[in-house]
């Protein structure tokens, strides 16, 4: 069965699910897909992972206009063969929030080279990107304790840049939540790694995304 033959019956069994009324309800930042047939996400996942992961057949089904496609590429693709030349790939795709969060826990967290990953997306233009890199960093087994200050200085620039209208002030709060998610589970590791964020997340100012990651990290901490 070649990949289109695939995709269809893959498609067919997403749109026995489809609700529209959730799919008109849907609210993600970013720009959302061409077709979405308001699947919930723990059916795409259920559906998905009946599937045999296929690299290729993920990198096919993440280049169709369909949410619910997308979301499955994710948990078709296999870790092992994402090297650092497909990460334009994957980073085009990710035109959403709900797709940045998934491929942050489905995928990206788990290649070999997510260290890399990690350093290029995080002074990356595109808030997406930055989130999707710090969601991914916050499950991932290592997690380094060296990118808690670039965490915190990504955060002023998203805050900075929102300041200035530079981008959408939600964006900045993403990249603000995703930050808060690293440092959260690096500062929980030791007493050491605790002191470590306290002192990075205090050069922060008052800006409002600045001033999410205090909050959240006052009782989180």
């Amino acid at each position: 069965m070649n990949s289109t033959s695939r995709m269809t019956e893959l498609l067919g069994a997403m749109r026995r699910e489809r609700n529209g009324l959730v799919a008109d309800s849907m609210r993600h930042y970013g720009t959302p897909c061409g077709l979405n047939y308001g699947v919930s996400l723990p059916t795409v996942r259920r559906i998905a992972r009946m599937q045999t992961p296929d690299h290729d057949f993920a990198r096919y089904l993440w280049l169709q206009e369909v949410r619910e496609l997308r979301l499955a590429a994710l948990h078709l693709a296999q870790p092992e063969r994402v090297k650092p030349e497909e990460f334009a790939f994957w980073a085009a795709g990710l035109v959403d929030s709900e797709l940045a969060a998934e491929a942050a826990f489905a995928l990206l967290g788990h290649i070999p080279d997510f260290p890399q990953l990690f350093g290029a997306w995080l002074a990356a233009d595109e808030p997406l990107l930055r989130y999707a890199a710090l969601l991914a960093a916050s499950r991932s087994e290592r997690l380094d304790s060296a990118w808690i200050v670039p965490t915190v200085e990504a955060v002023h620039r998203a805050a900075s840049d929102a300041e200035r209208g530079v981008c959408d002030p939600y964006a900045a709060r993403l990249v603000a939540q995703g930050a808060v998610a690293l440092l959260a589970a690096a500062g929980g590791r030791n007493e050491e790694n605790r002191q470590a964020v306290l002192r990075a997340v205090g050069s922060l100012g008052k800006l409002p995304a600045e001033d999410c990651v205090h909050e959240e990290l006052a009782w989180r901490l």
